[in-house]
């Protein structure tokens, strides 16, 4: 995969064509392989010989699950993170695009934090009920998964219409480093749900998050989409104005460390680990649980 700019004078090769298997680039004509090597330069003519080092900055891209995964480091990847619902049967999905002003870590935070949705999301997916949960956080070779008990689930749009009352529910929230989260609601009578997001920082600021929705609903997978898609991306613009406010926030203000409690369950294992990979040193240690008390 090239990187959008082309080697000459720097404009976006995205705005060319492709041309007999080659991208033009739209300013001089310039047009690379799919190495990125620059194969021809129409102002130096058909036979010119060109320069080995004439070539784009390129980075290793795989096609998987839906989305198009590029390494922007060194060398290539030994793996790329699956979602995964995909090739189980019953399962219906969608994919999202959603922008951001808002940082890596702050977007990770938000998808993984159950306390917020009491307030952001009132009526649509969470409301408060002023009950006591326990939770489990446990640190994992990818980075840390916090699961639920006795969570309670009323008084709200996703629930009523989307979760059976009855049923036994297992919910976990995991993050998988660098910038993936994951967070799974399964329910005794067959029903599930999965909902998974990778960051990807923007050059000019701001994360675009691509989040891909599964879940399986017996018999009614396709007809269920019809109304969880809209309530779905209605919910992640609650976020989006949330997260855009605490940005601008963030620049209004000199900087200042922010303050956290034992409710921030996976906070402290995303910064960890990014902090970690960001200096190049061990992340936490896998295999250390904590037991955690907070009310919903």
């Amino acid at each position: 995969m090239l990187e959008d700019r082309c080697a000459h004078r720097h404009a976006p090769l995205s705005a060319g064509r492709v041309c007999a298997g080659r991208l033009r680039c739209p300013y001089h004509g310039w047009e690379y392989d799919g190495a990125g090597r620059v194969a021809h330069v129409p102002a130096l003519g058909r036979d010119a010989r060109l320069s080995d080092e004439l070539r784009g900055v390129s980075y290793s891209a795989q096609e998987q699950d839906g989305l198009l995964w590029v390494w922007p480091g060194v060398g290539v990847p030994c793996s790329v993170p699956r979602i995964a619902t995909v090739g189980e049967p019953g399962w219906t999905r969608f994919i999202m695009k959603t922008r951001f002003r808002a940082g890596v870590e702050a977007c990770l935070e938000n998808f993984l934090d159950c306390p917020h949705a009491t307030f952001v999301h009132r009526g649509w997916f969470r409301s408060a009920t002023g009950k006591p949960v326990r939770a489990t956080v446990t640190t994992l070779d990818d980075g840390a998964v916090a699961e639920y008990f006795e969570e309670p689930r009323k008084r709200s749009v996703i629930w009523a219409l989307f979760a059976p009352p009855a049923s036994g529910m297992r919910h976990t929230d995991r993050f998988i480093a660098p910038a993936t989260s994951r967070v799974d609601y399964v329910f005794s009578d067959g029903r599930a749900y999965n909902i998974t997001s990778t960051c990807c920082p923007l050059v000019d600021g701001g994360v675009e998050v691509f989040t891909v929705m599964s879940f399986r609903f017996p018999l009614w997978g396709p007809l269920v989409r019809l109304a969880f898609e809209p309530l779905s991306r209605w919910i992640i613009r609650q976020d989006v104005r949330m997260l855009d406010r605490v940005a601008d926030n963030q620049r209004r203000f000199a900087p200042r460390h922010m303050q956290s409690t034992r409710a921030d369950l996976l906070a402290p294992a995303i910064r960890s680990w990014r902090r970690a990979l960001a200096e190049r040193r061990s992340p936490p240690p896998a295999g250390e649980c904590r037991e955690v008390s907070l009310v919903l």
